[in-house]
C-alpha cells in the first residue's frame, strides 16, 4: 500500500487495516511506537493479536456500522488523542480501519466555536 510522504512522517503514528483486521501499513511513527513489539513485522498479520475481547469488540463494530472510535490515554507520561475510524473502498463499502494516534498536552484547550450565522 502506498502514501503520500507526508503520512510517511507524519508526527502522530498511522496505522492502516483491512477488512479481515490484516494490518497493511504503518508510518514511521507507527513502527517506532510498536518497535519493542516487533514494529513493521506488524504489517500482514492480524491486529485482533493484539486486543482484548473488549477492544476486538469495539474494532467489529466500527466495522460493521463504520462509525469511529475516539479516547484519550495517558501512558509512560504521555497523553495521547487515538481516532480510530472505517475507511471506505471505491465503491463506498467499509474496507479496513485507520487508527491516528497523536501525542497531546496534558491541558489541551477546547473552544466552543458558533455556526456562522445562515443566510
Amino acid at each position: 500500500m502506498d502514501m503520500p510522504d507526508w503520512v510517511s512522517s507524519f508526527p502522530g503514528a498511522v496505522t492502516v487495516s483491512a477488512l479481515d483486521n490484516t494490518i497493511l501499513w504503518m508510518n514511521d511513527k507507527a513502527a517506532k511506537v510498536f518497535e519493542k513489539d516487533g514494529g513493521r513485522a506488524f504489517v500482514g498479520r492480524s491486529m485482533t493479536d493484539c486486543h482484548n475481547e473488549r477492544s476486538r469488540a469495539i474494532i467489529a463494530r466500527m466495522l460493521e456500522t463504520g462509525t469511529p472510535n475516539a479516547y484519550t490515554i495517558e501512558k509512560a507520561g504521555v497523553k495521547k488523542f487515538i481516532y480510530q475510524a472505517p475507511w471506505r473502498d471505491a465503491s463506498g463499502a467499509v474496507a479496513g480501519l485507520v487508527e491516528l494516534s497523536m501525542e497531546i498536552p496534558f491541558e489541551t484547550p477546547h473552544y466552543v466555536r458558533s455556526a456562522p450565522p445562515a443566510s
